[in-house]
């Protein structure tokens, strides 16, 4: 099989879905970026910061669970702007907060609709792209997200002015001008999609004849009783844990537990992200060149999946690395691995059901979410009972317990997920 690059089209759409990852991430990764400044400014308490990300987790689970179904049965050329709209919307009102309880509605808000950004992409990948390509466009997409939250940094900077020795201001209200900047930008990305994006474009039909019409019980209730979708559910539920904790608590990790100032914290966060979508990227590129080497689709994702997990678990290293280049460098390693397992657990999710890709995926999402959102509170509860016992490197401690966790699920990817035998051809 020959490396082939998608059509111009494709390769158009799968533009517009990185822009829209980059913009997703931008207006979740402005509260993260500011955390520090806001915390003291609002009084907020590492558990308050926790609660933030838990509301936002649980909604994102209740918001994948809706617009999973939605995307299945409304068109995503109407449904992908109009999600994308209302969570800018909900980014430029949180510019306006002035309270706990302002921070806590707008960060629900946002995560319930930022959710429909994945099922509309999932959607939007499988009609537009092969099964084999799918692996690099889910890179594409994903990689919005590293390119998001590098950008995202540079950006505050830029708009915070230093004071008179030097360092960023401490001016009151100034981490509100990031908030409805970024949010702005999702109307300008609405107006594009509806401009060049054709309903022919998202009405190819699906490689796998379908000639059968399952309903979405039916195929739920069949996929429950194989290996592969609690395999997913474990995978999404690891990846997901690991993930969304490296970004939620990373700025914080370098100002308050390891001394950084808000703009060198800032600048390596930029760094991070810039090795997330390398990582990102890499995967895809891994995947598609194993399956041009003879080796099966499946496999070509289940070994790029297993290494990216291998990078992530390098973080067990980290209470014992120095503040410095070598902190930086195992940051950059386990980034990549973070970011990396994603595309080869869309792709999975894509093969997994040919009738309902968008329904399953929204099922995985809210379950992994539901998982996932509360240990935010409790890391927060965690790293206050720590710093109040004086314990060294609080923040530390729980990157170790979440990094090895993609490595975890692959477990179960190797022994409970048997690939599908590939139909052989009939000689006459």
């Amino acid at each position: 099989m020959p490396f082939t690059f998608p059509r111009p089209r494709t390769a158009l759409l799968c533009g517009l879905l990185l822009c829209a990852t980059l913009i997703n991430y931008m207006d979740r990764q402005a509260l993260s970026s500011l955390a520090t400044r806001i915390s003291g400014e609002l009084g907020l308490t590492n558990q308050d910061y926790g609660s933030l990300e838990r509301a936002f987790g649980l909604a994102f689970a209740t918001g994948s669970l809706a617009f999973g179904f939605l995307a299945d049965a409304v068109s995503v050329r109407w449904l992908y702007p109009a999600v994308l709209v209302a969570w800018s919307a909900m980014g430029i009102v949180t510019g306006f907060a002035k309270t706990y309880d302002d921070l806590f509605y707008c960060r629900m808000f946002l995560g319930f609709f930022e959710a429909g950004h994945w099922p509309c992409a999932m959607q939007t990948i499988r009609r537009s792209l092969k099964d084999e390509d799918r692996g690099l466009g889910n890179s594409v997409l994903q990689s919005g997200a590293s390119i998001g939250a590098i950008v995202t940094p540079i950006i505050i900077q830029l708009m915070i002015p230093l004071g008179s020795d030097g360092e960023p201001s401490q001016e009151p209200g100034l981490w509100r001008l990031p908030f409805i900047v970024f949010g702005g930008i999702g109307f300008a990305w609405a107006t594009g999609w509806m401009a060049t994006v054709r309903r022919r474009d998202l009405q190819q039909a699906a490689e796998v004849e379908e000639t059968q019409q399952i309903g979405l019980l039916a195929d739920l209730l069949r996929l429950l009783k194989t290996g592969k979708f609690w395999t997913l559910l474990l995978v999404v539920i690891a990846i997901n844990t690991s993930w969304q904790i490296f970004r939620g608590w990373l700025p914080k990790l370098l100002q308050e537990g390891r001394g950084y100032k808000e703009n060198v914290a800032l600048s390596f966060t930029s760094g991070y992200y810039i090795a997330t979508d390398a990582g990102c990227i890499a995967a895809g590129l891994a995947t598609k060149w194993l399956a041009t080497r003879g080796v099966s689709v499946f496999n070509s994702r289940r070994i790029t999946y297993t290494v990216s997990s291998l990078c992530c678990a390098s973080i067990v290293l980290l209470p014992w690395t120095p503040s410095g280049t070598p902190l930086l460098m195992l940051w950059l390693l386990a980034g990549a691995g973070a970011l990396g397992v994603f595309p080869c657990y869309y792709s999975f999710v894509q093969s997994l059901s040919e009738r309902h890709p968008a329904k399953i995926f929204g099922i995985l999402s809210f379950c992994a979410w539901l998982t996932t959102s509360p240990l935010q509170k409790i890391f927060g509860t965690w790293i206050d009972s720590m710093i109040a016992a004086n314990v060294s490197l609080p923040f530390d401690r729980m990157m170790v317990a979440v990094g090895i966790l993609p490595l975890i699920a692959a477990i179960p990817l190797w022994l409970l997920w048997r690939e599908k035998p590939q139909p052989t051809e009939k000689t006459s």
